[in-house]
């Protein structure tokens, strides 16, 4: 019989990223990163003339910083030890949106905290890779977690039957995001992993039992 199988995001699920980029952004690329409301279009602004960043330097920021930062960052409280608690009664395997030249990195990141898992890359929304990953897997049952919206409702879309935790453990944007359970596309919202590792163990039972 197929073991159930656990599709979690990396980025503020189990590392922190945001934090880590506006340090980054702040110390040696010359741009403010202040977030008010949920406008992240204007969030990152030149220091020496407070003027918006464009989208096209944003997106280069970004790489930049997967490029020689992701060293910086560091785990989600509790993150790594109920990733790992899940693992002896689930596959886990994470789902992350980087391109893929950088899997290898991720895959090594992880490790060094202490989470060996298979990772699989992706660029925009995330139902159809999930649907891969199914499809390889053939789990008895899927769960996924994610700290964006707009993955739930692809995941939703294309995998129905799959549960789906919303979780973003960074507090920087916890309240900036839209959540997909008041939006009926996740299962729960859960932003700490002292109650979100009851939750997916109360339902992995029930898979077991």
């Amino acid at each position: 019989m197929t073991r159930p199988l656990i599709i979690s995001d990396c980025d503020e699920v189990i590392l922190h990223m945001v934090t880590h980029f506006k340090d980054w952004l702040e110390e040696s690329q010359g741009i403010d990163f202040n977030l008010a409301g949920n406008n992240f279009s204007e969030a990152m602004r030149w220091q020496d003339n407070g003027e918006v960043v464009e989208q096209k330097v944003i997106w280069k920021m970004l790489g930049g910083f997967f490029d020689t930062e992701m060293d910086r960052q560091t785990p989600i409280a509790g993150s790594i030890e109920a990733l790992n608690a899940l693992n002896e009664k689930a596959d886990v395997v994470i789902l992350t949106n980087l391109v893929d030249f950088r899997r290898d990195h991720r895959a090594e990141q992880l490790s060094r905290y202490g989470l060996q898992a298979p990772v699989y890359t992706n660029q925009g929304p995330k139902g159809p890779a999930l649907q891969r990953i199914l499809e390889e897997h053939s789990p008895s049952r899927a769960f996924f977690i994610d700290d964006l919206a707009q993955h739930h409702e692809s995941v939703k879309g294309t995998a129905p039957q799959v549960t789906r935790l919303h979780f973003c453990g960074e507090p920087m944007i916890a309240n900036h995001i839209d959540c997909a359970h008041k939006a009926g596309t996740a299962d729960a919202r859960i932003d700490n992993w002292d109650d979100a590792l009851p939750w997916l163990m109360e339902r992995l039972e029930e898979e077991i039992a």
